[in-house]
């Protein structure tokens, strides 16, 4: 009976003391608040809140290492064929290289949108010929040594349109134009015996494109963008071709600055003809890409329904 009182007497004062620890314990602190905090619901988020997605514009810059696969064929308008070069292993062009790579984005409203691309790669090489080059107006006999040289530039303007515009998705078609500018020589090297003389070889290529395009939106973080381009037509002496494709992941640092890595690919089938020359060039590349982008302007309303 004792223990039993003693008992009684312990439990009346433990249990306010417990009341009073229980009711001093904040709420926001409280289990299911810890849990709300610790852990992002990603579909409760609001989309176009996030700092780095659909903003009226976004530039971009980094670099690219493409892998190059280039063949090359010069001759003249008065009959005389060149021979059919293969720069990487005719002429001593390494396959790898890098370059600068830069983009900018106007999202026009909240279907509408305008991309401008540019893209720049200066090679060279210099090798002893192997077999018998006939390039422009000369003949490039076996053992001369001889300095060559691939210098491009790309520029790209593309208009994209959305037939689905989602917070977290969008994917439509795309319209626009690269522009080659090529120019492409080869000469003898100074040291040789026999005369010095070179030729060269420069275009400018429009070739129009369509495609389509989609941007996902991951996580609050992580954004996915791909691309694919394709179009083969004749405007006045070009006879050309274009296959491209992007697949890039955005991770956004801070803000409105996001790093990006993704894979490009390019390939282009151009016959021209100048003055006295008439060109064959058929070059294809791929590779990764790093780069930044900053997001600026309002957010661009997107609706779920």
């Amino acid at each position: 009976m004792k223990k039993l009182f003693y008992f009684l007497i312990l439990s009346s004062f433990c249990l306010p003391i417990q009341a009073q620890i229980t009711a001093e314990i904040p709420v926001q602190h409280s289990l299911p608040s810890l849990q709300e905090t610790s852990s992002e619901d990603f579909q409760d988020y609001d989309v176009n809140e996030l700092p780095w997605h659909a903003r009226r514009f976004k530039v971009t810059a980094g670099a690219f290492f493409p892998v190059n696969n280039t063949q090359i064929q010069v001759g003249t308008n008065n009959g005389k064929h060149g021979t059919e070069i293969d720069l990487e292993d005719d002429l001593g062009f390494s396959k790898s290289s890098s370059s600068f790579m830069g983009t900018f984005d106007w999202r026009i409203s909240r279907r509408s949108r305008l991309g401008f691309e540019y893209f720049a790669l200066d090679r060279s090489s210099s090798k002893t010929l192997q077999k018998e080059i006939d390039f422009g107006e000369h003949t490039y006999e076996i053992n001369t040594r001889v300095s060559a040289f691939f210098d491009v530039q790309i520029a790209r303007i593309a208009y994209g349109y959305a037939f689905l515009s989602k917070p977290k998705y969008e994917a439509g078609l795309l319209i626009g134009a690269h522009v080659l500018f090529a120019d492409l020589g080869m000469r003898v090297e100074a040291n040789q015996a026999i005369a010095e003389y070179r030729d060269s070889f420069n275009f400018t290529a429009p070739l129009p494109d369509v495609g389509i395009w989609g941007e996902f939106v991951l996580t609050k973080r992580f954004g996915l963008y791909v691309n694919a381009n394709y179009l083969a037509l004749k405007i006045d002496n070009i006879d050309g071709r274009i296959i491209s494709y992007n697949l890039a992941l955005s991770y956004n640092v801070y803000q409105n600055l996001s790093l990006t890595a993704g894979y490009t690919g390019l390939n282009f089938k151009v016959d021209t003809e100048r003055d006295r020359l008439n060109g064959y060039l058929k070059w294809g590349y791929n590779g990764p890409t790093i780069s930044a982008a900053y997001t600026f302007g309002n957010h661009v309303k997107l609706y779920k329904h």
